[in-house]
């Protein structure tokens, strides 16, 4: 099934580059952004926010019991970035230029920090990434000098991602008119941040849960259940700044009655209050099912967050209309698979769960 939805999606993004974005979108001058940077790019961003949170918890801040959670949750992010770059090369009009962002710098452009930190950051994972496959060919040079670098590269790689995960957010701050009232905030960098933050272990909960499920892998419940106890602070941290936002702005009566308030509304229970209460429960964090469900809600509320501020909530003229075209769903749900069978396959091959010893230094002379 995964391979046949990847064919798919690898010819329709053949059909997209013969024929152009008008050829496989329903995009149009009203609409010149939808699924691909909406779901792709923006949620994908987000999405695989668990490796920076993750490495920095055992890398700087000492917290070594989540070690053995680390290695997929880097892996997850990695290849969370190589899809948001492969949804981007078929989203861009001139995807050949892409490589403009270094020779013709613009540091005054909010998209040109986000190119340059993403660009960087996904070497800096391929980087943190790369002991699975010394170990895996019994490399031990390269990698002796990746975990030399492993500090430098996990402080790099925090600081990458928390200038490109509020700079997104940022980059709305330039469409005061065309982000909706109740999302439009001047403190949209904190919010896209702080969601980033919370979604990131949410993440490695469904991961480890999903593994466990389909990999025969040992689901580390403790492990995740303690990862799972940083979320609600950081949920009640992103409530508080978004009722501050709600209030300066003297936007309650839309809140309450306007056409945005359901999903608005939907998004602070569903997506703030009730995973922060949950996971703040001992008995759902000692509980696997309960835990991924949880872990659950912040991921897709996260992905109706980034809808609501890049495309749902969007001022159109009145007869102006979007729905993704079916190619469109076709790359997006094609680009995942691939995601899933690349994490299936290292998973299969190379040391992910550590559970392959570490090569050994040559013998002299051999």
């Amino acid at each position: 099934m995964l391979l046949g939805l990847i064919a798919l999606a690898v010819l329709t993004a053949l059909m997209r580059y013969a024929c152009g974005l008008g050829a496989v979108t329903n995009l149009g001058n009203a609409y010149p952004w939808g699924l691909w940077i909406s779901f792709d790019l923006l949620c994908g961003v987000a999405l695989a926010a668990g490796a920076f949170v993750t490495a920095s918890a055992v890398c700087l801040f000492g917290m070594e019991r989540f070690r053995p959670i680390l290695r997929p949750a880097i892996l997850t992010g990695f290849l969370g970035y190589v899809m948001v770059i492969l949804a981007l090369l078929v989203d861009l009009g001139r995807p050949e230029r892409i490589w403009y962002l270094l020779p013709f710098r613009n540091p005054r452009s909010v998209m040109f920090e986000v190119g340059w930190c993403v660009m960087l950051y996904t070497t800096v994972l391929a980087l943190e990434v790369s002991p699975l496959v010394w170990e895996r060919l019994r490399w031990p040079r390269p990698l002796a000098v990746i975990r030399r670098a492993t500090v430098a590269l996990v402080i790099l790689g925090t600081l990458l991602s928390t200038l490109h995960q509020s700079s997104l957010g940022a980059l709305f701050l330039a469409m005061p008119t065309k982000v909706h009232p109740l999302w439009f905030s001047p403190f949209l960098p904190v919010h896209f941040f702080l969601t980033a933050v919370a979604v990131g272990p949410a993440m490695v909960i469904l991961e480890s849960w999903v593994a466990s499920r389909m990999l025969g892998r040992g689901l580390e419940l403790r492990l995740i259940g303690d990862l799972s106890k940083a979320i609600s602070p950081v949920l009640a941290a992103n409530l508080a700044l978004k009722v501050y936002d709600v209030t300066a702005a003297g936007e309650w009566t839309m809140a309450l009655h306007g056409g945005m308030a359901a999903l608005f509304w939907l998004e602070v229970i569903g997506g703030l209050v009730a995973p922060m209460v949950l996971f703040a429960l001992p008995s759902v964090r000692r509980n696997g099912s309960r835990l991924f469900g949880a872990a659950l809600l912040v991921v897709a509320f996260t992905v109706v967050n980034r809808f609501a501020v890049s495309l749902i909530g969007w001022s159109r003229p009145p007869d102006a209309g979007y729905f993704p075209h079916w190619m469109e769903l076709a790359i997006s749900v094609g680009i995942v698979a691939a995601g899933v069978a690349a994490y299936a396959l290292a998973a299969r091959f190379l040391p992910l769960f550590g559970d392959a010893p570490h090569p050994r230094p040559r013998a002299a002379g051999k």
